[in-house]
């Protein structure tokens, strides 16, 4: 057995998380911790308390598997990376933030929506979908935003057929949902968190009166009636979906156009053989890693790994992009290679806690790369790659305005 190292908590660890310069690769800090042989570094927060980060791609997948790491947001101990996080301690949490087997039970509710048999009896719908924005955007000629007139409505309709949330509200969740990822205090996510609590403790109330088609009602008629779940669970559980179902496909679709056009030798393998897709999707899934942080946890119990000690109560963040750039299970981590079998990258998370949606986020992201680039073959950026400005690293990582034209 290794020889367990306590290495002595640093004053001095590099603060996490760090901005992005470039939309698709690595902060030089990450490329620093990376690069080093520890699997495990030390990082000072914002609020000064310091916490793990794991570098390495095997130990994300065996910590991420891990029962004493907690997923609970609401713990005193849970590594906040930005303000908004301890805006969650007095909120009931979503199933994301639950530990087995409250966590399971809570998850099963939802999971039949979400099948690969279930979304892909969405695709003719989500086509519809898609093409729709194309059209609408087509109409309007160029110049156009990317963000606002493609990325962000499709996958907001998407989510809105499938929990029966209606679209015509989208400004105004589409709105309370940026402020929320995007807050910068505390302050800005209670009020965005209470406006979203607001509209969809509305929209439950109308489920219970008039029963229609989606998600939520069906929640509403068989868990919430049946007392399986409470009022402010499924509220939680609602803004969860509804926020994280437009959220990140809609920042995966503007980068993954940028990092495409980027690498007109990728981009042009792709429309020589669209065979490539779902595969391309995976490497962009890796290569982009958007929810960087997702993987916050913290230890309910001493954890001994690759000879270092993980104390109690300690905080652990699972680096989607830098775990998904280690170079020992991914060849030449940092090339985006469309031909690259990437599918065991950690873009959707690992374990019990993997994401619920990864099903419909590939089938979207399938769909809306295929359709975009055939319809509008000389789409290209408007502005300069370095002009575009980036979401912070506190954050899904995106871009709020995309400028292109054809």
């Amino acid at each position: 057995m290794t020889d367990i190292v306590t290495t002595p908590r640093s004053t001095n660890a590099p603060a996490f998380p760090s901005d992005r310069t470039c939309p698709y690769q690595l902060p030089e800090q990450y490329s620093r911790l990376r690069d080093g042989e520890a699997s495990l570094r030390q990082v000072t927060l914002f609020d000064g308390h310091s916490a793990w980060v794991v570098t390495k791609h095997e130990t994300a997948r065996a910590l991420l598997a891990d029962p004493r790491l907690s997923s609970d947001r609401t713990h005193a101990h849970f590594p906040a990376t930005s303000p908004r996080f301890r805006s969650f301690q007095n909120r009931p949490p979503a199933f994301i933030s639950l530990d087995p087997p409250e966590h399971g039970a809570k998850r099963r509710m939802l999971i039949s929506e979400f099948t690969v048999k279930r979304v892909k009896g969405m695709r003719a719908d989500i086509e519809r979908i898609v093409h729709g924005f194309i059209d609408d955007m087509l109409a309007a000629g160029p110049p156009a935003d990317l963000v606002s007139q493609f990325a962000l409505p499709v996958p907001s309709m998407v989510i809105c057929r499938l929990l029966g949330v209606p679209y015509e509200d989208h400004e105004l969740f589409q709105d309370a949902s940026r402020r929320l990822v995007q807050s910068t205090t505390a302050a800005e996510a209670i009020a965005a968190r209470d406006e979203l609590d607001a509209y969809l403790d509305g929209l439950i109330t109308r489920a219970q009166a008039e029963p229609g088609p989606g998600l939520l009602s069906a929640l509403v008629a068989d868990q919430l009636a049946n007392g399986e779940i409470d009022r402010a669970e499924l509220v939680s559980t609602a803004i969860l979906l509804l926020v994280a179902g437009h959220e990140t496909t809609a920042s995966m679709t503007s980068l993954s156009v940028i990092t495409l056009l980027e690498h007109p030798d990728q981009h042009a393998a792709l429309r020589a053989d669209p065979t490539l897709i779902p595969g391309a999707v995976e490497e962009l899934l890796r290569y982009l890693a958007i929810a960087d942080i997702a993987g916050s946890r913290f230890a309910k119990a001493d954890i001994e790994i690759d000879g270092q000690l993980i104390k109690a109560g300690e905080g652990v963040i699972i680096s989607n992009s830098i775990a998904n750039r280690d170079g020992s299970v991914f060849a030449e981590p940092d090339t985006f290679d469309v031909h690259r079998s990437a599918r065991h990258h950690i873009a959707f998370g690992y374990g019990v806690h993997q994401c619920l949606g990864q099903n419909l986020a590939r089938l979207e992201l399938e769909i809306i790369l295929t359709a975009l680039f055939e319809r509008i073959p000389t789409l290209r950026l408007a502005v300069p790659v370095a002009e575009l400005k980036l979401r912070p690293g506190t954050t899904i990582q995106g871009v709020n305005e995309l400028p292109v034209t054809w």
